[in-house]
């Protein structure tokens, strides 16, 4: 009697959050597909200007720049993750793994926010003495990003690591492989499973991330020309223009002047900008 009512109960569960994604989906595609009708399916998607209160709404440069920052995020922090896990699984000694799984465990547990201030006064700085621009760009976007789907990446490699079974080592060890050969030509292609599960995990949070990159991505709704060029996601975008936009085209006047002055402000020198913020300040 109980293992049939804890059945359904885990079915009704597992209903639900299909349920829920369903309604997600529904939702979206009734609300946006009369729009994106209405704009032209190729206007919107491979449009290179976006202009709300002009009623141009390309995305295309948004599209271009979330896949950039999230490569750059790939290219930066899958490896640097995977590589840390294989260490903390097979070759770490107890006292250090003590200190840094707490550690790593951490940075999962920091808000976005948070990371998205460190990005502004520290790595735009530096990017700002390297490369002789503003600081804010692909390049700033996609190593904040890279650091902050480290703990998913790592979290998960090194689990999928641990779950494989320690006869596979040793019976590379039996036949002669050193170390280091047994656990990156045994244990690692039994792991590779679990180890793509964790970086399509990280790669959904660097998608889908927005507070952080709007800090440090320069907000510019263009096409980048190199990787040093602003550039605004669309995750970003949704969030600087989902406070104005009632329709198609705005109904407030504030909208277009709030994205203009935006964007004008990203483009402005910093220690313009640190000239400005003091005098209002001082007042």
């Amino acid at each position: 009697m109980k293992e049939g009512v804890m059945k359904v109960v885990f079915l009704l569960a597992a209903c639900m959050s299909i349920l829920a994604v369903a309604l997600i989906c529904i939702f979206l595609f009734a609300n946006g597909v009369p729009a994106i009708h209405k704009i032209g399916i190729t206007e919107f998607l491979f449009g290179q200007t976006w202009k709300p209160s002009n009623n141009i709404y390309g995305i295309f440069p948004m599209i271009i720049g979330s896949i950039y920052v999230t490569a750059g995020a790939i290219i930066i922090g899958v490896p640097m993750g995977i590589l840390c896990a294989i260490f903390l699984a097979r070759f770490c000694p107890d006292k250090l793994y003590k200190i840094v799984k707490p550690a790593v465990s951490l940075l999962a547990g920091i808000p976005s926010i948070v990371y998205g201030f460190f990005g502004l006064v520290v790595i735009v700085p530096i990017m700002q003495d390297l490369t002789g621009t503003n600081g804010k760009g692909i390049l700033t976007a996609s190593i904040l990003l890279g650091i902050m789907i480290l703990p998913t990446v790592i979290g998960v490699s090194e689990s999928a690591i641990r779950a494989v079974p320690n006869s596979y080592y040793e019976g590379s060890l039996a036949l002669g492989a050193t170390h280091e050969r047994s656990v990156f030509f045994a244990v690692m292609p039994a792991a590779k499973q679990g180890i793509l599960a964790g970086v399509i995990l990280g790669v959904g949070r660097a998608i889908g991330e927005t507070m952080a990159v709007i800090m440090v991505a320069g907000n510019n709704a263009v096409m980048p020309k190199s990787i040093f060029s602003g550039v605004r996601t669309l995750t970003a975008n949704i969030v600087m223009e989902m406070g104005y936009a009632t329709d198609l085209r705005s109904r407030t006047q504030g909208r277009g002047n709030y994205s203009m002055f935006f964007e004008k402000y990203e483009q402005v020198p910093k220690s313009v900008q640190e000239k400005i913020l003091s005098e209002k300040a001082g007042k």
